[in-house]
C-alpha cells in the first residue's frame, strides 16, 4: 500500500518540527512539507499533491479555517484535518462548513494523532471526544419546528446513495460501507462524489451533519 502523503501548516516551530519527526518515523506516512503560514498554500498544494493536510487554525495572515477551502479548490479529494487548541463551536462548525473532515485538539496524544491520520485517509472523520460531543449536543439540543420534521427536499439521492449516507452517519469507513453493500471501495468513492455534489457539501463530516439536520436518514 502506498504511503499517505502529508503537508502540515503550523506556525509554532517547535510543534511543527516535533510532528515532522513523528510523521517521518512512522511507516506508511510521508511528510512532503511543513510550513509556518498559508501565504503560498495554493502553489504548495498544487506542487506537492498531498493526500492529507494537517492544519492549525491560528496562523499569521490567512487562518487555517480560511485556508481549508483553498486546499479544496486545488483538489476536493484532499482531506483536511484540523489540529488546534480551539474547541469553541464557532470555529468547529466553520471549519467543517469550509470542508474539514476531522477536528483534533492539540493535547491529542501522538498515538491517537497517527491513528486519526490513517482513519481519515480510510474515509473516517476523526474528532477529539469533547469535540464529537459538541457536535452531538448541537443537534440534540436544537429544537426542530413541526413544519421541519420531514425533509423539504430529497436532494435527488438514489436508494444506493441514501444507503451510503446511512453508513457515513453510522461512522462506517468507505471500506466497511462497501463490504456491507457488496460494492468496491472505488464504487463507494464514486457515489460519495455524487452525494457531495447533490448535497452541495465539501467533506464527509459536512455531509453527515447535513443529513442529520435535514433528516435524510
Amino acid at each position: 500500500m502506498p504511503d499517505i502523503n502529508l503537508v502540515y501548516y503550523e506556525d509554532n516551530r517547535e510543534l511543527r518540527e516535533g510532528l515532522a519527526f513523528l510523521v517521518e518515523a512512522t511507516p506508511g506516512l510521508k511528510l512532503l512539507g511543513a510550513f509556518g503560514n498559508c501565504h503560498n498554500l495554493p502553489e504548495e498544494i498544487r506542487t506537492l499533491r498531498p493526500d492529507v493536510v494537517l492544519m492549525d487554525i491560528d496562523l499569521p495572515g490567512i487562518s487555517g479555517i480560511e485556508a481549508v477551502p483553498l486546499v479544496k479548490a486545488v483538489s476536493p479529494a484532499i482531506q483536511v484535518l484540523m489540529l488546534t487548541v480551539f474547541d469553541d463551536e464557532d470555529k468547529l462548525f466553520q471549519a467543517i462548513r469550509n470542508g474539514a473532515s476531522g477536528y483534533l485538539l492539540k493535547h491529542t496524544s501522538p498515538s491517537e494523532l497517527l491513528a486519526a491520520i490513517f482513519d481519515l485517509h480510510r474515509g473516517g472523520s476523526p474528532m477529539t471526544a469533547s469535540i464529537a460531543r459538541k457536535v452531538l449536543l448541537h443537534f440534540q439540543s436544537a429544537p426542530v419546528p413541526a413544519t421541519q420534521q420531514l425533509p423539504t427536499e430529497d436532494y435527488r439521492l438514489s436508494t444506493r446513495e441514501l444507503d451510503i449516507v446511512k453508513g457515513l452517519v453510522a461512522g462506517y469507513s468507505y471500506k466497511l460501507i462497501g463490504a456491507d453493500l457488496g460494492i468496491s471501495i472505488d464504487t463507494v468513492r464514486s457515489h460519495i462524489r455524487s452525494i457531495y455534489d447533490k448535497l452541495q457539501v465539501n467533506s464527509k463530516t459536512e455531509a453527515i451533519l447535513k443529513a442529520m439536520r435535514e433528516k435524510l436518514v
